[in-house]
């Protein structure tokens, strides 16, 4: 009876056996654990400094330079003027083709001059003859023999001669219709044989021995431009030139809210041609400025160009480049602190704020000049 109710709870005391035995397992397993979390947060404190991103630095100091205005703008002639005939006439000769310099005085086109010869003579007869006129009434008027209404008389009869004799001598000279100053012939609309009225346009005619830059100007840029300054362009060709400021808008566009301003450039040689592009540059007023590669500038995530620089809390900050002046040595940035950490290697790889392990530019040199000397010995 005995030996039976053995075998028949034998099965249950196994089983109490086998789980109590997986419990104290799993009870000296969290055990363990505990004891090794101070290893395994020292391991990822460790691999969290390691994994900070090395950067080159350069520490430098601002400089003064004179702030440069640089605006896009466009050459033009100085004067463009559209010649018109003065008078009736037909056109019997050319005096200059397109695109011709023309000195001033030039003559441009003839117009045939018909009787206009013939009527100045008359007129300068008629100029005579009433001077002889008033010569003899005011001999007269001093004898008494002639009022005073008759000498006035013999004045206007000799005045209208005279005016008469003007209009003969003007319709004539405008026969040939001549460069008002000196400049080159761009286009002429009449050839020999056309027939031409007063007030009918014949040729259009450009000043282009002065040249100039036409540009616009921001608000904030407009107030340190002044008539009279000197300034540069570089034109499409990549030649530079220089001038001064001959026109500042006194009053900004109401579209743009920007000033026009006019750049005069000397072209008596000619050699320049007009109507292309020019990048205007204008000196404004002196500003404290970084000189940097350009190849320092990188992107940010809205978009906008600047420096990456290691700020006073040893984080990395990203500066919107403000660039004052350009030039074949780098350009200078404004808007940095002074004193300035500038990251020179690895700005690519490193966000705003990061925390970054910065060596000095200084340090790479002095490491490089230790390996390579036992190098240089061997």
């Amino acid at each position: 009876m005995k030996q039976n109710t053995l075998n028949r709870y034998k099965s249950w005391l196994v089983s109490a056996a086998i789980a109590v035995g997986v419990t104290a397992w799993l009870l000296s397993g969290q055990l363990g654990d505990d004891e090794e979390v101070s290893p395994v947060s020292e391991n990822t404190a460790t691999s969290s400094t390691a994994s900070k991103s090395a950067v080159r630095v350069r520490t430098q100091s601002a400089e003064q330079v004179q702030r440069t205005i640089t605006v896009n703008g466009k050459t033009a002639p100085a004067r463009i003027v559209e010649l018109a005939a003065e008078t009736d006439g037909r056109v019997i000769s050319i005096g200059a083709e397109r695109g011709a310099s023309v000195e001033r005085g030039g003559v441009i086109v003839s117009l045939d001059e018909r009787d206009r010869k013939a009527r100045l003579a008359q007129a300068q007869a008629t100029v005579k003859q009433r001077e002889v006129e008033y010569e003899a009434r005011l001999k007269l008027k001093s004898e008494s023999y002639v009022s005073e209404a008759q000498l006035q008389e013999a004045v206007a009869l000799l005045e209208a001669a005279k005016a008469e004799l003007t209009r003969a001598e003007l319709d004539l000279s405008y026969m040939n219709i001549r460069a008002p100053f000196g400049g080159a012939l761009q286009s002429r609309v009449v050839e020999v044989g056309d027939f031409v009225s007063r007030g009918d346009p014949v040729a259009t005619f450009v000043d282009n021995r002065t040249i100039i830059v036409s540009a616009n100007l921001s608000e904030f840029d407009a107030h340190y431009v002044d008539v009279g300054d000197t300034a540069e362009a570089e034109l499409a060709t990549g030649e530079t030139v220089q001038g001064r400021i001959r026109y500042i808008a006194p009053v900004a566009d109401e579209a743009t809210r920007t000033f026009g301003v006019e750049l005069e450039i000397d072209n008596s040689g000619g050699t320049l041609r007009v109507g292309g592009t020019a990048e205007l540059r204008v000196p404004a007023e002196e500003v404290l400025a970084h000189r940097v590669s350009p190849s320092l500038l990188t992107l940010n995530d809205a978009g906008n160009v600047g420096i990456k620089i290691i700020n006073s809390d040893g984080l990395v900050e990203f500066v919107n480049a403000d660039i004052a002046l350009s030039s074949n040595d780098g350009m200078w940035l404004t808007g940095l602190p002074q004193d300035a950490t500038i990251i020179t290697v690895g700005q690519g790889y490193v966000a705003d704020g990061a925390i970054v392990d910065a060596v000095p530019e200084e340090d790479v040199a002095t490491a490089v000049a230790i390996k390579s000397g036992p190098e240089a010995d061997d």
